[in-house]
């Protein structure tokens, strides 16, 4: 062992880390996106090849010859963003692939390939891991996408999972959320709320099992918004029927914390304002019924419910006669200049400042 003399500089020392401060600001002060803003604030890009960094549904990188290579990351926890109570192994390995996927989409590129990372604590068996992994391998085959690595690891309090996925677009064809304009029309594919709503259902069967013994879930009915919740997809079909009408978006996102949140992404990122009319957010029929049975105003679950992985994005009104009338995809409003906000106008014809609450994961109280 060497010894360095008083007074020498260490290689740590020489980083000049900055000390930390004696102030504590909670976490759920921030939310999850203020977090995020706040540790990504100074990053700066050192390679040429890293196309766009941090601030978008995934990261470019040039891969030559015009083409660039999408990569996104989406971690889900037990007890946060998923309960075992509910939720079968296999449809949660199909879901935490898909979710990566639809951020894939929302680059307007094509997925490729995924690494899996899990951590495991010692309750799960070999064959509850493969039936992880059974979801895992369909939705793989699904979309077309390769399986090329991971990690696994042991977990001192249940299952964590990490996806990342790398999709391949023309440099030319990529889609980010900062290029919408003034005027371009807001549209939605599909319809939201529904997960949402299959979550609440849920939740509300596991309570009354949990209190009354012997009592089965009650769950008929409601397969279209328990498969939204607990099965998702991602719309490749819409990024197909795009490039075959002819339509590139100006911008897109894909709505995984509602839809309110995810416009707010849109203006702010191309520092624009909106105008959402509420009688044309598209709810299907069992969400609206489901909502009103739980004494929930329909158009707040599609705002705020989350998890419906449907794609936002802007087009100019020039092709609006391109996707007129196209049952997949739902014009909802329109961009406007920044001095005039984002409003959400009600079926009364009233304006409404539009503001996200949608499902933050950093701001989520625990329940005993």
């Amino acid at each position: 062992m060497t010894l360095r003399p008083f007074g020498a500089v260490s290689s740590l020392e020489r980083l000049n880390f900055a000390p930390m401060s004696n102030n504590r600001t909670e976490l759920e002060e921030l939310g999850e996106f203020g977090l995020i803003k706040r540790l990504t604030e100074n990053n700066k890009a050192v390679n040429p090849s890293t196309l766009y960094a941090v601030g978008d549904d995934a990261a470019v990188i040039d891969a030559g010859d015009g083409m660039v290579k999408v990569v996104t990351t989406d971690m889900l926890m037990e007890g946060i963003h998923f309960d075992l109570s509910y939720s079968p192994l296999l449809h949660l390995g199909y879901k935490a692939v898909v979710v990566n996927l639809s951020d894939v989409y929302a680059m307007n590129a094509i997925p490729k390939q995924v690494t899996v990372s899990i951590a495991l604590s010692n309750r799960f068996s070999l064959e509850a891991v493969e039936e992880l992994y059974h979801g895992i391998y369909k939705a793989c085959t699904v979309y077309g996408v390769d399986l090329v690595g991971g990690d696994t690891t042991s977990s001192l309090s249940g299952l964590a999972l990490s996806i990342t996925a790398v999709g391949e677009a023309k440099k030319e064809d990529v889609v980010y959320r900062k290029n919408a304009q003034e005027k371009d029309l807001l549209v939605v594919s599909g319809d939201l709320g529904g997960a949402y709503m299959g979550l609440q259902v849920l939740e509300r069967e596991k309570k009354v099992f949990k209190e009354t013994s012997g009592v089965q879930p009650k769950l008929e009915g409601n397969d279209y918004i328990l498969e939204r919740q607990l099965k998702p997809e991602a719309r490749k079909d819409i990024i197909e029927m795009l490039e075959q009408l002819g339509v590139k978006p100006s911008s897109m996102i894909d709505i995984s914390d509602g839809l309110a949140s995810e416009v707010l992404h849109l203006t702010d990122q191309s520092g624009l304002g909106s105008v959402v009319y509420e009688e044309k957010i598209p709810i299907d029929p069992t969400t609206f019924e489901r909502a009103r049975e739980f004494h929930l105003d329909p158009t707040v679950c599609a705002l705020s419910g989350g998890e419906d992985y449907e794609l936002l994005f802007t087009v100019s009104q020039d092709d609006y006669e391109k996707i007129k009338g196209n049952p997949n995809m739902t014009v909802i409003g329109y961009m406007v200049d920044k001095a005039s906000g984002n409003h959400l106008i009600d079926k009364r014809e009233q304006a409404h400042p539009l503001t996200a609450q949608g499902w933050d994961p950093i701001l989520k109280k625990e329940e005993d």
